[in-house]
């Protein structure tokens, strides 16, 4: 699965080198000259990592840093901090960046820092998403198995992929344009008629009525997303 990396540094030599050599490791990545470009982008959408210049013109890097963390506590930060900066180093950790680089680095230490991070967030994701419960339905993504009222039905690996994309998503919406990218791999043959019958199927073995869906959720002219808790 591709990763999700914004990458937020003002200065645009850098910018643009570190961007493309994270596209070249297979990443996509929205960059960000600046703290209010990357503030709409925190806000609209969400990453697998961010990747945050401390120094920014408008809102800082520990300001967004500060703003994130106050609704999502998950999303691994790399802060970018120049030498000297020993106090906003020690502040960006206390607000909860993971990990810290100084400039000058080297790309080679920068890409081990990217891969080390989102290794990590991998192992940490598997553990939350591969078995689950929903509705009344006991999930096992790693078994391929859906268990309900007794009776367990097999999951297809597409349907697996896409309840994994959604619990991963952790109830925001998922695009059908993400799921053929992270599920079916970007196959130029496979359209939205078939993410639409994958989900039937799926809400026919998840849903107690499928016709009146709780947790499978439709998100017009979006996609679908995952609702555990539709009663919390």
């Amino acid at each position: 699965m591709r990763s999700r990396v914004l990458f937020v540094e003002d200065d645009l030599t850098l910018r643009t080198a570190l961007s493309d050599a994270l596209r070249d490791e297979g990443h996509d990545v929205t960059v960000a000259a600046d703290g209010h470009e990357a503030r709409a982008n925190l806000r609209e959408l969400r990453f697998d990592l961010v990747v945050l210049d401390i120094m920014l013109p408008g809102p800082s890097g520990l300001e967004l840093l500060r703003e994130l963390r106050q609704r999502d506590g998950d999303t691994p930060v790399l802060l970018l901090t120049a030498r000297g900066e020993e106090g906003d180093k020690v502040l960006g950790l206390e607000l909860g960046a993971d990990d810290y680089v100084t400039k000058p680095f080297s790309l080679r230490e920068l890409l081990a820092r990217v891969k080390a991070m989102l290794r990590r967030r991998d192992r940490a994701d598997a553990a939350i998403v591969e078995q689950f419960d929903v509705g009344g339905a006991r999930v096992d993504l790693a078994a391929f198995t859906l268990l309900r009222d007794g009776v367990t039905h097999t999951l297809s690996p597409k349907e697996a992929g896409m309840l994994r994309l959604l619990r991963l998503r952790q109830g925001r919406a998922v695009s059908r344009a993400e799921f053929l990218d992270e599920v079916w791999g970007g196959d130029e043959f496979v359209g939205n008629r078939t993410i639409d019958t994958h989900m039937l199927n799926l809400r026919q073995k998840l849903e107690r009525d499928h016709k009146q869906p709780r947790h499978l959720l439709t998100v017009h002219g979006v996609g679908y997303r995952l609702l555990e808790h539709p009663d919390a």
